[in-house]
């Protein structure tokens, strides 16, 4: 499929301070637009200037929650190059979504075409400090007209992007994390483990409240019994116990995320002993009591690797790693940082040069 391309005349104003770019504020001048229907399949793959989407008021994703989304980012490397980290794998997951929700799956060449000449027609907006970023954000949402239960027939998928610094203010300091005990987010059967809107939009109001207390984050517990750990928010979750890294396995109600499998694979790749399991909260609060808990941190692509110092349960604090970030986290953040941004060879084939 040709990708048509039209240039912005006006282009915005680029910031100038990246120590200050904060996290999803900021846009470049161009988006990525392709259009689906049932009877044309995806058409109209398009480059133009970000701009506003226009929407019937009866637009299926506006009311019955058709939505799916992806987050990926590209660097620029140590050796002047642009670099992509796992996006087909990202494409892959965003296509497993779709499934999920009844959408259309995207042609992932044509995507994975699409998105590099994009970043490349906005090189210029990509930052160079280290922990710095492009962060990209593919979405599709369901745009037929109609008010009524049943999957759209016409869709619209789109890229934006922008730079990015630090997800969380903290950075790399430890965060406080509350473990929920009255709300949940996912149960077997349901969305949880797909990136649709909904999942997120079930999360807020137990993240303000625990936002109100002092905490970064909600540490979720599984929806039937409330005992069995399951993600932070934005993030998959792992543990230290004595010698061994744990992580709750994946049971459908837990994100399938790429910066855990990296983190799985690269832990295994060291030699470390590694296991996916249940893990209940019990489980990590004893372990913590008696010093056996070394560290806990979370996984995502918005923040790599996050450290967590505390974690509250039940009105008691449990401090971890005397609230410092540990050696394990430490190590696995350096190792991949290293290879989104070219600073060491990538031996497991997840990064490309784009330009």
């Amino acid at each position: 499929m040709e990708i048509t391309i039209n240039l912005a005349i006006k282009k915005k104003e680029k910031p100038t301070d990246e120590s200050k770019l904060g996290f999803g504020q900021t846009f470049t001048d161009h988006m990525l637009l392709i259009d689906y229907d049932t009877n044309r399949g995806w058409h109209n793959a398009r480059i133009e200037p970000y701009g506003v989407l226009k929407l019937d008021p009866a637009a299926v994703c506006l009311h019955y929650g058709q939505e799916i989304f992806e987050g990926l980012k590209a660097y620029y490397g140590k050796d002047g190059g642009i670099y992509l980290f796992r996006a087909a794998d990202n494409f892959k997951r965003l296509n497993y979504s779709a499934r999920r929700v009844c959408m259309p799956e995207l042609d992932i060449e044509l995507a994975m075409e699409a998105l590099k000449k994009l970043i490349l027609i906005d090189r210029e907006w990509i930052p160079k400090t280290r922990g710095t970023s492009l962060y990209i954000r593919p979405t599709m949402i369901a745009t037929e007209p109609f008010l009524g239960v049943r999957p759209a027939n016409k869709y619209i998928f789109y890229i934006i992007i922008g730079p990015v610094g630090s997800y969380y203010p903290e950075g790399l300091n430890p965060v406080k994390i509350y473990v929920e005990s009255k709300y949940v987010r996912a149960v077997p059967g349901g969305t949880g483990e797909v990136k649709t809107g909904g999942n997120y939009a079930a999360s807020l109001l137990a993240a303000e409240e625990a936002k109100k207390k002092g905490f970064t984050q909600v540490l979720w517990l599984d929806g039937c019994e409330k005992m069995w750990v399951e993600e932070v928010g934005t993030m998959n979750m792992f543990f230290v116990i004595d010698d061994e890294v744990i992580t709750p396995s994946l049971t459908g109600t837990v994100l399938k995320g790429i910066t855990r499998d990296s983190v799985i694979k690269i832990v295994r790749n060291w030699g470390l002993k590694i296991k996916e399991k249940s893990v209940s909260i019990n489980e990590v609060l004893a372990a913590a009591s008696s010093g056996h808990l070394k560290e806990a941190f979370g996984t995502g692509t918005a923040a790599v690797i996050s450290p967590v110092g505390q974690i509250t349960y039940k009105d008691k604090d449990y401090i971890i790693a005397s609230g410092k970030m540990g050696e394990v986290s430490q190590k696995l953040y350096d190792e991949i940082v290293d290879i989104q941004y070219a600073e060491k060879p990538d031996p497991y084939g997840w990064t490309e040069k784009i330009g």
